[in-house]
């Protein structure tokens, strides 16, 4: 976060925090929780530039950057221009008022984006908030701060951590996933980017882009981030010891860390798709640096994770539209539908892969749940099952 510049106004919309100067009384300088005496690991004197510091920790996880810093804006706009103490002075009690406000960022012409398009920052119609959160949401808004207050005990910067009061259920089996699509509705999800519009040349590369972005979240099961950040020429080949021909995508991904995830003859077949719309040939050559995901106009620049998210929502609200016209009884399906995301289709390829009887060891090394060990260079016949267990068991069925 670069240093603020223009003075807080507590009457008007609230703006991203580097636009902000705050007051030397709402900037915990002086905060009621600021250790006292202790030893102190950072050189931050107030509270924006204690949370630099822990942001600066993920510095080379840009995905992890983008959600921390949006939470920790969020509270300490709130606390700033609505709640009228500094961060650092924070009790439990006022945690439990953010808790709240999350469900319901009131005012709305304050916090709530009156566009349907994401602004970006600089724009006046900029806002923290979409929307209100989901209790799911809510809850993962509470844990990275909880981790951020943690720090910064930690740091020697606070006293306390006014969340570490609060209840903890007690250790039970790990729920379900539930953020996933059902066959039902991945199939109307199929349907509609089968049916997008392709009488212009824009619509044309809009609707290929379209389905092979859904092929590359559901077959491959990548991350946003993995897609924004990994180039075609990272789909290779490679010979078992057979000599049967295996294509793979090299990606890296959370933690940096890089895994191989079989690109079954289904996914190659989609991708050469891809590519002769654009005019390109239709195998990637290795070490081309071509974004997986292209624009539609303009240079081969990638397209960021925000992008990439832009176009799944737009997909999905299509989709929950299909679903809708099908009748009042599938209006709240509809709605859930709506509010599916990227992850969606992540959760999706493994619910479904195991509902196929996919190995879960593959499974889970295809979703990179786990690091590879050092010594998997030399595991090429467990590569080689994963792939050939991957492209039996798991396909998308494309018209």
């Amino acid at each position: 976060m670069p240093q603020p510049a223009v003075l807080i106004a507590p009457d008007g919309p609230a703006r991203p925090i580097e636009q902000l100067r705050i007051p030397t009384d709402l900037s915990g300088a002086a905060g009621t929780n600021r250790a006292r005496g202790a030893i102190r690991l950072v050189s931050a004197g107030d509270d924006l530039s204690a949370i630099t510091a822990w942001l600066a920790r993920y510095a080379d996880v840009p995905g992890t950057v983008a959600v921390y810093r949006k939470e920790a804006e969020r509270l300490l706009l709130w606390v700033v221009i609505q709640h009228g103490k500094p961060l650092s002075s924070l009790t439990h009690e006022d945690l439990l008022v953010y808790q709240r406000f999350l469900a319901d960022p009131q005012p709305a012409w304050r916090w709530v984006m009156s566009v349907r398009k994401k602004p970006g920052r600089a724009s006046p119609d900029w806002r923290p908030f979409a929307g209100p959160l989901s209790p799911t949401s809510i809850r993962h808004a509470m844990t990275i701060l909880n981790a951020m207050f943690a720090w910064l005990v930690d740091a020697g910067y606070l006293a306390g951590n006014p969340l570490s009061l609060t209840r903890r259920r007690g250790v039970a089996t790990k729920p379900a996933i539930t953020r996933y699509l059902t066959h039902e509705w991945w199939g109307v999800v199929k349907t509609t980017i089968e049916t997008l519009p392709a009488g212009t040349e824009r619509e044309r590369l809009h609707a290929a882009r379209c389905r092979w972005l859904f092929t590359v979240l559901y077959l491959a099961g990548l991350r946003a981030t993995e897609i924004a950040s990994t180039p075609m020429g990272a789909v290779f080949c490679r010979r078992d010891a057979a000599g049967v021909e295996r294509w793979w995508i090299e990606v890296r991904g959370k933690g940096n860390r890089t895994r191989l995830v079989p690109a079954t003859d289904e996914l190659i077949a989609e991708l050469a798709r891809y590519r002769r719309a654009h005019g390109l040939p239709p195998s990637p050559y290795r070490g081309e640096m071509r974004p997986l995901l292209l624009p539609l106009i303009g240079q081969e620049k990638p397209l960021s994770r925000g992008a990439v998210h832009l176009i799944v929502k737009e997909v999905f609200a299509l989709a929950a539209a299909r679903l809708r016209a099908r009748g009042p009884e599938w209006l709240a399906q509809a709605d859930q539908l709506a509010g599916a995301s990227a992850h969606w289709v992540r959760h999706t390829a493994g619910s479904h892969m195991s509902d196929q009887k996919v190995d879960l060891r593959f499974v889970r090394d295809n979703l990179g749940h786990a690091s590879l060990a050092t010594t998997s260079v030399y595991l090429h016949a467990e590569d080689d099952a994963r792939h050939a267990a991957t492209q039996a068991l798991h396909r998308l069925g494309w018209v």
